[in-house]
């Protein structure tokens, strides 16, 4: 479950990273910070639906906010953490117009019993939101150490029920004047980290589980390329998944037949794709060499969010292909170059009326600088 407490950025190494994949509106990292535009437009640096704010906290710092001269009614910076339902969201707006602090629990992006105070760019330079299973705490900061409890309200229902649907956004807006910009910094560090170039072996493991059988999927990951590289040439990481089971397989009489890595659960399995370059992947059941995937397809998407309202990004059935114990995934850097946002995917195997789910999870885009 990835919890908003683990998302942390000093914004210092230039380019926004791939957990912001849905900011909008021109926002760019620069002069490290996260810069957003204040316009009569709306511009915001925002994470995919894919985090928690269930059990979890997060703070940031806010160090430039709009200025107000020109604005009729409203010049702000919010930070807000969005359900699944439009409007809905909890967090902070700073309202230069009206020089207030809002706490705000919004439905239908308004909240009648807000906590305003008056704001206060020094003692409010850092702003705390944390929810422990109880309640929803609001607090301030001058220096990101010392707290002040500006509001507690009862944790509403659907910040749990939308756990990993939530996307945390840092937005700004204007309704009249000359545009400017909103910074953000400091996102659960007050560290200004170095960025460090490292080779390391990476490996992962997404298990798929259902009392004592385990299906599970391992990935290595190994940067290729041709001898000779030119402008058409393009670095890929081609990765490999593994699942094994440890019972023999089995079918349903009266059914299709279901190998027994299909009846256990899904597993928890992010795609992090890299926008501009060939993307590879094979899921493997290798527990019994006589294993095949025949009169079986595949099929997966990844959307905005895991609802019936989620807007499709890339359909990856035409880059699926089956081949007896594997199922390979390859989408062409033509395909990737056009992602611009993270999402929601899974990948399910279908045989005439049965439908088997094999894994899901976060579709984390990283976005291109080479072009």
């Amino acid at each position: 479950m990835p919890l908003l407490s683990t998302l942390v950025d000093s914004f210092n190494d230039g380019v926004l990273g791939p957990e912001w994949g849905n900011s909008y509106g021109g926002t760019t990292e620069t002069g490290g910070r996260a810069r957003v535009p204040c316009t009569t437009g709306y511009a915001g640096c925002q994470t995919g639906y894919a985090w928690t704010l269930a059990g979890a906290s997060f703070f940031v710092q806010v160090p430039t906010t709009p200025d107000p001269t020109g604005a009729t009614a409203e010049a702000y910076a919010a930070i807000t953490v969005q359900g699944t339902v439009e409007g809905t969201r909890v967090g902070f707006i700073i309202n230069k117009v009206s020089g207030m602090l809002r706490c705000v629990s919004e439905t239908g992006y308004w909240d009648d019993n807000a906590v305003e105070i008056a704001y206060d760019p020094v003692a409010h330079l850092f702003l705390r939101l944390a929810e422990d299973g109880t309640n929803l705490t609001w607090a301030t900061s001058p220096d990101g150490t010392t707290w002040t409890t500006r509001r507690t309200l009862a944790t509403p229902a659907w910040i749990p029920a939308d756990a990993e649907l939530c996307a945390l956004d840092m937005s700004a807006h204007r309704d009249g004047g000359t545009a400017d910009v909103a910074e953000f910094d400091y996102f659960n560090t007050l560290s200004d980290a170095g960025v460090w170039d490292v080779s390391a072996t990476l490996t992962a493991t997404a298990a798929l589980d259902a009392g004592a059988p385990t299906v599970s999927a391992r990935t290595s990951a190994a940067l290729t390329g041709t001898a000779e590289l030119d402008a058409a040439a393009r670095l890929s990481v081609q990765l490999s998944a593994t699942l094994a089971a440890e019972s023999m397989l089995t079918a349903h009489a009266g059914a299709a037949p279901i190998p027994e890595v299909a009846e256990l659960s899904a597993g928890e399995w992010d795609l992090y794709i890299e926008q501009g370059a060939t993307f590879l992947q094979t899921y493997t059941v290798d527990d019994d060499p006589a294993f095949t995937w025949d009169g079986w397809t595949a099929r997966a998407q990844i959307r905005s969010e895991a609802s019936e309202n989620g807007e499709l990004l890339l359909d990856l059935e035409p880059y699926l292909t089956v081949t007896g114990p594997s199922i390979r995934l390859a989408i062409p850097a033509s395909v990737t170059e056009t992602l611009t946002r993270n999402g929601r995917w899974d990948l399910e195997v279908v045989n005439g009326s049965t439908v088997v789910r094999l894994l899901n999870g976060r579709a984390i885009v990283s976005p291109e600088v080479t072009r």
